[in-house]
């Protein structure tokens, strides 16, 4: 059945419990049923390209609730206007008309309850991994030392520690994503909000910071809305997946439950019955969606 639970391999469960128990960071904190980010009746429309053309509504209508603790997947065609849902639960976006409420609270302008990872890299070239990752520290006032000591465990959490003292441009493309990651944690934000951010990396590479990633939102619980092309990424990662259509004025057209066991491995739960009756469930809604956003970019439609 779609969306059953499955069991997870062994190895990788033995795998994860011994961590916990070795490592108090990793301690799985317990879920919340508290709602995190709430966009409701949420239309973002742009204004035309000059006085007579009518304005560009990007999303429309829509509504969407993530709870803290949880992981929520957006897909969908291009352009059909995920990362302006991102950007609206960021601040960075108010809504033509709707509403964004952060923890039950009006979002009245930047989210600083959020941490959001972009597609693209914002590490500075001139800076080591610590001094990148420390950054946000240094900007809310944190004495340089503590900033340092915590920046360095934070590499330590994310696997590079023996790579504190490096620029961006002696970092392979996943440890500097690697380093990113770090960066938005170390600040230990409530919500975090990720556009595509293993999207440059190769098949592997991807594997690897998805399972990174699961480990870091497994020991803390962060409310985590994440925005992929990629439905097996979106299926392997999340607790609910939820599909658009496609734009202009795009809604969400269906959510799913993802009922997987947890801990997961990103590339052996792919591998399981449940998973793929999954994929082709949603695949099956998403499909002619995704069509019509590609002939949209085309010019056909």
């Amino acid at each position: 059945m779609a969306g059953q639970a499955t069991q997870i391999p062994a190895a990788r469960a033995q795998e994860t419990a011994a961590r916990s128990a070795s490592d108090p960071a990793v301690n799985p904190k317990p879920p919340s049923h508290q709602t995190a980010v709430h966009l409701a009746g949420v239309r973002i429309a742009f204004p035309g390209n000059g006085p007579a053309q009518p304005p560009f509504v990007a999303v429309e209508a829509v509504d969407l609730a993530v709870a803290d603790g949880e992981f929520v997947a957006i897909v969908g065609p291009t352009g059909c206007g995920k990362s302006t849902l991102l950007n609206a639960a960021a601040g960075l976006l108010a809504p033509s008309s709707g509403s964004v409420t952060i923890f039950g609270a009006p979002l009245p302008g930047l989210n600083r309850q959020a941490g959001y990872l972009f597609q693209a890299e914002a590490l500075f070239p001139w800076k080591t991994a610590v001094e990148n990752v420390a950054i946000g520290l240094d900007v809310a006032g944190v004495p340089a030392a503590e900033a340092r000591e915590r920046a360095l465990a934070w590499l330590k959490r994310v696997g590079l520690a023996a790579f504190a003292g490096r620029y961006p441009h002696m970092l392979s493309g996943g440890q500097r994503k690697r380093v990113g990651l770090a960066q938005v944690l170390i600040r230990d934000p409530k919500i975090l909000l990720m556009d595509e951010p293993f999207g440059p990396l190769d098949a592997q590479t991807r594997q690897i910071m998805g399972n990174l990633l699961l480990d870091l939102w497994t020991a803390d619980r962060k409310a985590v809305l994440f925005v992929t092309h990629d439905l097996e990424e979106a299926i392997a990662l999340a607790d609910r997946v939820v599909i658009m259509g496609a734009g202009p004025a795009s809604r969400i057209i269906g959510e799913w439950t993802v009922s997987l066991e947890r801990p997961r491995d990103i590339a052996e739960v792919r591998l399981e019955p449940a998973f793929h009756a999954l994929h082709r469930e949603i695949w099956a809604a998403l499909r002619d969606e995704v069509v019509k956003g590609y002939r949209q970019t085309e010019g056909v439609a």
